[in-house]
């Protein structure tokens, strides 16, 4: 599956354990990959044992090899949508190969309906392909004992990888034709990311429905592994579904976060001024007031309860910086920035407030965090943090 819009960021050591660069993409397996290789060993082990049993131990090895067969089917895939991706010069950032098998991080790029269904669609072609690959030589008996049965166990898991991946609802790379022919009919990326969503919600339902509640409401025993992957698979698209719908309905909202409108009204002052000259400036608190290094550049804001307790005969002898807290190192952004650059930029910062400066230099404004959490979600923010 691809992330074919989400923000660059670095990799980390929670992306798992880097398995090097192909096609010079980073490749790593995350430590969740080892849950699903363990539950393979623990389901499909006594099973290799009963038909092969003079393989003792040795058929949970051979249960382990099958995962590991998934995983390289998992890779094809993703790089299949990262290759197709590069075709279209989108960057990829990372392919990550984890315990709901495996994505694709690009990095921003600029997309379009055809091109993403395009480089989504990749990842099923390609375990089309495998499948395609091995069913003569499975179909042809060319394989014999063990490595006959992977082979056909192999062919059939990229079939039904290919299959459930064009399954129309998101987080499925199906999902990508909702989203762009919705996306086509409305102009609305935003809005086709909605319905693909609501799409793998529909799915989700509907293989609980079949897998659990029918056969548990006709009197049928359940098969308890059956149940588990249902469970985990229903439990994935879910989770994938809501968050793309969360995601584009913020995404959907970006055009009122612009620290020009968003900022209270403020202005700057030099860090050599005393407080009298803050009560000159603002006499009732406002604007807010900003401290300004002697390069121009913002340094703190003034707190108006400290400012407001400092004695009258006390105001001309008491500097500002002695009832200010400081910014964070390059908390200061142009009264023009807005959208997602905006946000990517906040959210590297630390603390709640940044000033807003103009063209000159000039402090006209002070852009705290829980205007623009509201701008996006409707909602107050609770607590400081980042934006």
């Amino acid at each position: 599956m691809s992330s074919p819009s989400a923000p660059h960021h670095a990799a980390t050591k929670r992306d798992g354990i880097p398995l090097g660069k192909i096609a010079g993409i980073p490749v790593y397996l995350a430590y969740s990959w080892f849950v699903i290789a363990g539950f393979t060993v623990i389901v499909y082990g006594p099973a290799v044992l009963v038909q092969f049993p003079g393989l003792g131990l040795g058929a949970y090895f051979v249960a382990f090899g099958y995962a590991l067969l998934l995983a390289v089917s998992v890779l094809v895939h993703e790089l299949a949508h990262a290759l197709s991706a590069k075709a279209f010069k989108w960057p990829t950032e990372k392919i990550v190969l984890n315990l709901w098998g495996g994505h694709t991080q690009f990095q921003n790029f600029t997309a379009s309906p055809g091109r993403a269904v395009v480089v989504a669609m990749a990842g099923p072609a390609s375990n089309f392909i495998l499948a395609g690959t091995l069913a003569p030589f499975v179909f042809g008996h060319a394989f014999h004992g063990v490595v006959e049965m992977l082979a056909n166990i192999l062919m059939w898991a990229n079939f039904l990888i290919g299959i459930f991946n064009v399954l129309p609802g998101t987080p499925l790379d199906g999902g990508r034709l909702v989203e762009s022919a919705v996306w086509k009919a409305t102009g609305s990326q935003d809005k086709g990311t909605i319905a693909a969503g609501w799409s793998g919600r529909v799915i989700a339902v509907a293989l609980f429905l079949w897998f659990i509640a029918r056969p548990f409401l006709s009197g049928e025993r359940l098969d308890i592994n059956l149940m588990l992957i249902t469970l985990l698979v229903c439990g994935f698209l879910w989770m994938g579904a809501s968050g793309s719908i969360r995601h584009a309905q913020l995404r959907s909202r970006l055009y009122l976060v612009s620290a020009g409108g968003l900022a209270d009204p403020a202005v700057g002052i030099p860090n050599s001024a005393s407080v009298a000259d803050v009560v000159a400036m603002s006499p009732e608190g406002r604007p807010a007031v900003v401290i300004c290094g002697p390069d121009g550049k913002p340094q703190g804001v003034v707190d108006t309860s400290a400012a407001a307790a400092v004695p009258p005969y006390a105001l001309a002898t008491t500097p500002v910086t002695a009832v200010a807290h400081a910014l964070a190192a390059g908390a200061y952004v142009p009264e023009w920035s807005k959208g997602q650059e905006l946000i990517q930029y906040l959210a590297r910062l630390d603390g709640n407030e940044y000033a807003v400066v103009d063209h000159n230099g000039m402090v006209t404004g002070l852009l705290r965090q829980q205007a623009v959490v509201t701008a996006i979600t409707g909602k107050e923010a609770r607590g400081g943090g980042r934006a």
